[in-house]
């Protein structure tokens, strides 16, 4: 879900007022001579500004995130085998130690002993074969513990590549999630700079372009023609109709863009991957002439903004912070693709 660059349709749904407690701030810098103050329909178009923005670094959040938890489970295997592996070295080491005791109660530790001790069996193999002072089985029982212990080395180069990649994730996220919430605290501090008939006056407004252009996040249920799966993904999708956009969110009090569309599917028992890219890549693409009900709408471009046709030329979407989960006019944004889940 990325920046909406387009004409703003008369869909564009409540601003919700997001709890603002903070006192009035300056729209614009402080400058010798106070500069006139923005009409309240432009701090509007400000603030749907901001939030839209704030829709392509969520979506790219969500993408960090999922590597995120790949790598995690990656990193949780690694450590695991490098424990096994180091316990099967010990273990080698404890049938090799009465080698080494025999040696001594027999006059004294047999050189290749010692050198193996020593903790370099490679060098020892080399050494003990060449000079023929060990039986086949003490050689047999190093070169098993030289097999394990490069073993053991490669677990544990592993695990640190693992490691090292989730840290990076790790700040990737976190510069990500910063993204976001600066440009939702801009739009906060731009709403707490109206009063309250300014922000009542501005919802009001809005109301009135959702009501003309027959979007609603009002409750219903669907009654449309779908069965199967897709008419269980859509009745999950009706149900959360009014639940706020959240951004990185998957339910079940709040949804972004494909946080809602996953968990539809979700629910009729189908795993769709997490972002809107992801989405539209695992799809079959249908062509808009062929739209059924339940099939995801890409508008923009394949990474941006997703939701589901609804059948009759409108879709059910989360749409942005600020807003709910509404339905919409299919043409209310520029349409990209489509895929059937």
């Amino acid at each position: 879900m990325g920046t909406h660059r387009r004409p703003k349709p008369p869909s564009r749904a409540r601003i919700a007022t997001l709890g603002m407690a903070a006192g009035a701030v300056s729209l614009l810098p402080t400058q010798s001579q106070a500069a006139p103050k923005p009409t309240v329909d432009e701090v509007r178009k400000q603030i749907e500004k901001l939030y839209e923005e704030a829709e392509a670094p969520t979506e790219e959040y969500n993408a960090v995130r999922e590597k995120q938890k790949k790598l995690r489970g990656e990193a949780d295997s690694a450590r695991d085998r490098l424990a096994r592996k180091q316990q099967e070295v010990n273990e080698l080491r404890e049938r090799i130690g009465p080698l080494a005791a025999a040696q001594y109660r027999g006059g004294g530790i047999d050189p290749s002993v010692e050198l193996f001790l020593s903790g370099d069996p490679d060098h020892y193999l080399d050494q003990a074969e060449m000079l023929d002072r060990t039986s086949n089985r003490q050689a047999e029982a190093l070169r098993a513990m030289q097999a394990k212990q490069r073993e053991l080395t490669q677990e544990r180069e592993a695990a640190q590549k693992r490691l090292k990649a989730l840290e990076e994730t790790r700040a990737e996220a976190e510069e990500k999630k910063d993204e976001v919430q600066g440009k939702l605290a801009r739009a906060r501090k731009l709403l707490n700079s109206l009063t309250a008939q300014q922000r009542a006056r501005m919802e009001a407004a809005q109301e009135r372009d959702d009501a003309a252009a027959g979007a609603s996040d009002s409750p219903a249920t669907y009654n449309g023609p779908a069965s199967g799966r897709a008419k269980a993904a859509l009745d999950f999708a009706y149900a959360q109709l009014g639940k706020p956009y959240e951004w990185g969110s998957t339910g079940p009090n709040s949804f972004d863009c494909s946080g809602l569309t996953g968990a539809s599917w979700r629910a009729a028992g189908v795993s769709l991957p997490r972002t809107v890219k992801q989405q539209y890549d695992a799809g079959r693409k249908v062509a808009r002439s062929d739209l059924q009900p339940g099939d995801i709408i890409y508008w923009y471009n394949d990474n941006q903004h997703n939701g589901m046709y609804v059948g009759n030329g409108k879709a059910i979407h989360a749409p942005r912070t600020g807003k709910n989960i509404e339905i919409v006019p299919l043409d209310s944004m520029p349409f990209f693709a489509a895929s059937r889940p």
